[in-house]
């Protein structure tokens, strides 16, 4: 079984740095033009065959749409983004006086909830429910979602590695595949 994890391209909360989990947005028109330029260099793997999801945010699926064109493909919701809660839609700019803000992020900020949000650990454990549905299927799949989920896959599969959350957080338009029987991935 192999498994295709492609992080949505370049949105204007990536671009203005903005803390973006749940925020339904599409894609900046620099995002859609980098998307196509990959796509044009054949950066994207082949998914003849592949079962196909989205999370069903816009930004998701405007990606799929760029990247491989109409195909059929399924929504699920327990593969979006954390939730930012309150902090959502704000860049570090606008909460660096926040006291909730400072808390949560000063030491062990996976397990803190976001105030009217989730915690790291909590978003994890959501997507990994999510992926063992993936898998019980054992077909091949692309799985277009969010940076914090692809990293949060990663982290789980490829524990070995010892990397952080954020050493597995692709760039937008960016992504792995993964040969989950040789317990091999490749960046793309």
């Amino acid at each position: 079984m192999k498994l295709i994890l492609l992080r949505h391209g370049i949105t204007a909360a990536n671009e203005e740095k903005r803390y973006c989990g749940v925020t339904d947005i599409p894609l900046s028109a620099a995002g859609k033009e980098k998307l196509r330029q990959r796509k044009n260099e054949l950066c994207y793997p082949d998914v003849s065959g592949y079962t196909v999801i989205t999370s069903g945010l816009l930004r998701c699926e405007q990606t799929l749409e760029i990247v491989y064109g109409a195909v059929p493909h399924t929504k699920e919701s327990a593969l979006q983004e954390m939730h930012f809660g309150d902090f959502e839609m704000h860049s570090f700019e606008e909460l660096k006086t926040d006291p909730r803000y400072l808390e949560w992020i000063s030491g062990e900020n996976e397990q803190k909830p976001t105030p009217g949000g989730e915690s790291g650990v909590q978003m994890a454990a959501r997507v990994l429910e999510a992926l063992a549905r993936v898998m019980e299927r054992n077909e091949n799949t692309l799985i277009v979602t969010h940076g914090g989920v692809i990293a949060a896959m990663m982290a789980h599969l490829f524990q070995n590695e010892s990397k952080s959350r954020y050493e597995w957080q692709p760039e937008p338009g960016g992504g792995y595949v993964i040969d989950l029987k040789e317990k091999k991935y490749q960046a793309f």
